[in-house]
């Protein structure tokens, strides 16, 4: 699974989202950005990017997705460390 492929399935769920895909084979990271997560808990957040890639992990071709969802505001505080 390239992660390219893995970006445009998040970007199609949450077309406000920008997204980075990192890793190798099955097992990836992927940071999202979104004004979307405003006010919504963490499992909220990646019960979102799950659904977005949701026939991959069904189907088995992406075991594992480290998902690190933040707002905007968030992500801000977060890049200028």
């Amino acid at each position: 699974m390239e992660n390219s492929e893995v970006e445009k399935l998040i970007k199609a769920g949450l077309p406000d989202a920008t997204v980075r895909v990192s890793g190798e084979g099955c097992n990836l990271e992927a940071v999202v950005v979104s004004p979307h997560f405003e006010g919504k808990l963490p499992v909220a957040r990646q019960k979102l990017v799950y659904a977005a890639l949701g026939d991959l992990i069904t189907s088995g071709a992406l075991h594992a997705v480290t998902i690190k969802a933040y707002t905007p505001e968030q992500w801000s505080q977060v890049a200028s460390v």
